[in-house]
């Protein structure tokens, strides 16, 4: 890795150092023994109401870079903060090791230049990595959500926790609980998939990676442990033609079946410490302004205790885009009201709210109970009592050999193998004597959005990877092709030429997405625009540019190609995909991506990543999702199967390209034995599925069994297919396992027709296999 250090760009000053306050130790919010709450609440006796406040505002750290030099001075952070304290800072963007020495001159001059010394939660984009240089970047999201593996996920958090702490950062803005069950939508990338049951169990294993166990973290996080953001609160995912920030039409029934069910588990199951509404509305009620979401769901009815922290310029969002609010001052009200604690990422809409309880347009007992829970998580989350400093040996804990082998774990976990036709795949090192390797994303890192990306040196690319992998007996030859959404052809012609000389070709394709984090908002001015990432939605869905042209151009060369797609999002390219010969769905691998493929491609690693969205075969079958209704796209049971209608579209049949669950793997999987135990007192127990699977193929592999149930007569419609356990196994040849799989009493409810919660009686059916559509064996039970 080669990273340019800023430290020389730095100028610090000792008087950061100087005492002004005096605190007095024996107060009692310093009193690390006593309760949180008392804590809090003599803190909260303390402050004026300017110094309530300004707890629900944010600040940049970005602000102390002036003539492209960091300084640290005194002088400079009295520019910042003015002796004031602060809710929250947005952590820069920059070398993980200038971050942390800007953390630690920062929170000294809180500490000892404010009245009360009230420290501030640092925030960072933690997405699939710390947005930071030097850190661990680890496959995107959507990958993520392709592992059906939330132990590596949970994992891969815990990483990040570690690293990020070392920064300084107090709490990420992560992990996504969104459903990705529209593909134009810029921001699947940074979905974990479509299912509610299995973006629920990503999104819990990620948030107590981060924080700890949830036993521990209601007390308060460890050392080397940050705190967790839900995002986006509700709905957002599902935008009006999958345009973001569009508006979300859907009613409370649905709301409350798919997307406010993750949220839920994040609350109940993982405590989480914070959420971050959408700047989308619900029903016309924009989330900034929902009190009966954000108050009546969220804290009332789940007991959410954490704070609520605003997506960037949304609170002025009420104004200016939703115009629900006939100035700043009104809508500060209105957020307020909805329980919104911290107004990001600076105070615009929240810069006059001490002159609002003034004037008795916001009562002083909001801005108490708003203060109250910040206060709260920055007890918890220990920046009172753990001041930051730089330690001596924190460079060699980032980026750490067993952090990038995890990444590069998950990366092989997560690529979907799609075609394999007549076993092409793995390659035989000793049956080719070349390799053609072509495309604009053969040599280019891809990790996606939300990560920083300046140049190869921070990963590995494809070309590399299978360089490294070939073995010293098989030529690698490599021709660009086309760049992502080039039109002119000039390319193809070589990359032809090089296709013929070789006796297969690997060919990359894809997208690209925003490096760094700035977010796209239609800004398509360089010269190869993001096709994915936030606010870089499509309405078509294809291999931008000339790539399909590319492609058609090097299977006319009748030699073998293995397309290898690196992209964000479910992509509709059906024909591309019958051209070729094999396919693998790589998705941002992160920076071990070019590894993790070559090791698939030679057979060093059997792919095991399933689908956790569906790929439509056209724009015009979106939306497209496993979860159906009865009277909904039929596609598992065609035209004569009893009781389903089997409707198709004028010129083209509802099925998807790829089902939600699929993935392809070199060796065969046996499923037999089938046994269900329904157990007593079922309101609060759980029903019990078994059955073995053997690995009956040459290779040692990973299955993903799921469990799908269909409830077959209730109140109101249920799904044909509904998710509701899954486990990934790993088998070696001939090996058999026994797979035990629990449906919870609350995976089987209902929302009934007078809105109540209800386990109904009654028959189900269960479905177990490998993915949505390739059921293995199926049961019943009733209640």
């Amino acid at each position: 890795m080669k990273l340019k250090s800023l430290f020389n760009s730095l100028v610090f000053s000792l008087a950061v150092c100087l005492p002004v306050c005096g605190q007095n130790a024996s107060l009692p919010y310093q009193d690390s023994s006593l309760p949180i709450e008392q804590r809090v609440s003599d803190l909260l006796s303390r402050m004026t109401l300017e110094e309530k406040v300004a707890q629900m505002k944010m600040k940049s750290l970005n602000s102390l870079r002036r003539d492209g030099k960091w300084d640290l001075s005194k002088e400079s952070l009295d520019d910042l903060f003015g002796g004031e304290s602060i809710g929250c800072l947005e952590s820069p963007f920059v070398e993980h090791g200038v971050i942390a020495q800007i953390s630690e001159a920062v929170d000294r001059y809180l500490r000892e230049n404010t009245r009360l010394g009230i420290p501030a939660i640092q925030i960072a984009e933690c997405l699939h990595g710390h947005l930071a240089l030097g850190t661990t970047i680890f496959p995107q999201s959507i990958a993520l959500g392709c592992t059906w593996n939330p132990d590596l996920v949970g994992q891969m958090a815990s990483v990040i926790a570690e690293e990020a702490s070392l920064a300084g950062v107090d709490q990420a803005l992560s992990p996504l609980f969104d459903l990705a069950r529209d593909p134009r939508y810029g921001r699947v990338e940074e979905c974990y998939g479509e299912d509610p049951y299995l973006v629920k169990q990503m999104g819990v294993a990620f948030v107590k990676g981060l924080q700890g166990e949830p036993e521990a973290t209601r007390k308060g996080l460890a050392p080397g442990k940050i705190a967790a953001m839900g995002k986006h609160f509700a709905a957002y995912s599902k935008p009006e033609a999958g345009i973001n920030i569009a508006p979300a039409q859907i009613g409370e029934r649905s709301l409350r079946e798919l997307y406010l069910y993750p949220f839920e588990g994040a609350v109940k199951e993982a405590n989480i410490y914070s959420i971050m509404p959408g700047y989308h509305e619900v029903d016309g009620v924009p989330m900034h302004a929902n009190r009966w979401l954000m108050n009546g769901i969220l804290r009332e009815e789940w007991g959410f205790d954490g704070y609520v922290f605003s997506d960037y310029g949304s609170v002025g969002m009420l104004h200016n885009l939703h115009r629900i609010a006939k100035d700043l001052d009104e809508a500060a009200i209105q957020a307020v009201a909805a329980g919104i604690d911290v107004e990001a990422p600076s105070a615009s809409a929240y810069r006059h709210l001490a002159d609002l309880v003034r004037e008795g347009r916001i009562a002083e007992s909001a801005i108490d109970a708003a203060v109250s829970r910040i206060l709260t998580a920055k007890f918890k989350t220990g920046v009172f009592d753990r001041p930051f400093v730089v330690g001596k040996e924190d460079s060699g804990k980032i980026h750490t050999a067993e952090g990038v082998a995890l990444s590069q774990k998950l990366a092989e976990e997560s690529v979907v193998l799609l075609k394999n036709e007549n076993a092409i795949l793995p390659l035989d090192r000793k049956g080719i004597g070349s390799i053609a390797v072509i495309g604009p994303n053969a040599d280019k890192v891809q990790f996606g959005d939300y990560s920083i990306t300046k140049n190869n040196d921070y990963g590995v690319t494809v070309l590399e990877g299978i360089r490294k992998c070939a073995g010293k007996d098989v030529k690698v030859n490599y021709a660009l092709g086309c760049g992502i959404t080039d039109m002119s052809s000039d390319g193809i012609r070589e990359a032809v030429r090089t296709a013929r000389k070789s006796d297969v070709t690997v060919l990359v394709l894809g997208g690209t997405s925003m490096p760094l984090s700035g977010i796209g908002w239609g800004d398509q001015n360089s010269r190869e625009p993001s096709t994915c990432g936030e606010g870089f939605d499509r309405n078509e869905l294809d291999f931008p540019g000339i790539q399909p042209q590319l492609l058609k151009e090097i299977v006319a060369t009748g030699k073998p190609v293995i397309l290898v797609m690196i992209n964000g999002r479910p992509l509709t390219v059906g024909d591309e995909i019958a051209k070729v010969d094999a396919a693998l769905e790589a998705w941002y691998p992160g920076e071990k991506g070019g590894d993790a493929i070559a090791r698939i491609l030679f057979g060093d690693v059997n792919p095991s990543g399933r689908l956790s969205v569906t790929f439509p075969p056209t724009t015009g079958h979106i939306p497209m999702y496993a979860d159906f209704k009865p009277s909904g796209r039929g596609y598992y049971h065609r035209p004569g199967a009893p009781g389903e209608p089997g409707r198709d579209y004028v010129f083209s049949a509802p099925e998807p390209l790829f089902c939600f669950g699929y993935g392809l793997s070199y060796t065969d999987f046996e499923y037999s034995d089938l046994e269900v135990d329904v157990r007593p007192g079922m309101q609060k127990g759980i029903v019990e599925v078994s059955c073995t699977v053997t690995n009956i193929g040459d290779y040692d592999g990973a299955e993903v069994v799921q469990l799908y149930v269909r409830d077959l007569v209730s109140s109101v419609t249920t799904p044909v297919k509904a998710l509701k356990a899954f486990e990934k196994i790993y088998l070696r040849r001939g090996e058999s396992r026994k797979v035990v799989l629990q449906i919870a009493a609350d995976d089987l409810k209902l929302w009934n027709q007078d809105m109540q919660f209800v386990l109904e009686p009654g028959a189900f059916e269960l479905y177990l296999g490998s993915s949505s559509e390739d059921i293995r064996l199926q049961g019943s039970f009733e209640l």
